[in-house]
């Protein structure tokens, strides 16, 4: 596999919209799911949402749910993370992954690069 780049990051202030890309080269057919994930200074990575492919379902986690909304092209060979009302606790470096399992645990061998995004008080 390919790893997926991410596109997008930058710096936006309370409230403001940010959109991710994320080229997902060489996905295999048949992965479960693909999901956007990130990682602030000193914490652990956390998932964000995420696709379930073949049934076409999107997974957020609370902290976003109704904020952000992961969608994908037709092809499904691009990842989008719509980003809307960005707090400052949204800060992050914001990772794709390809490859997710069905309990959307994110293969560690199929990350991205990374993008950073941070939202200003």
């Amino acid at each position: 596999q390919v790893q997926p780049v991410e596109f997008g990051g930058g710096l936006v202030q309370t409230g403001g919209s940010l959109t991710l890309s994320c080229a997902l080269f060489g996905r295999t057919p048949g992965i479960f799911a693909s999901g956007w994930f990130r990682q602030a200074p000193g914490k652990d990575r956390e998932f964000v949402a995420g696709i379930v492919w073949h049934r076409g379902t999107t997974h957020y986690a609370d902290s976003v749910q109704g904020r952000f909304t992961i969608s994908s092209n037709d092809a499904k060979t691009t990842m989008t993370l719509q980003m809307t009302d960005l707090k400052p606790n949204d800060t992050a470096v914001y990772y794709c992954n390809g490859d997710l399992d069905y309990t959307l645990v994110p293969n560690p061998g199929y990350w991205g690069q990374g993008t950073q995004v941070t939202v200003s008080s």
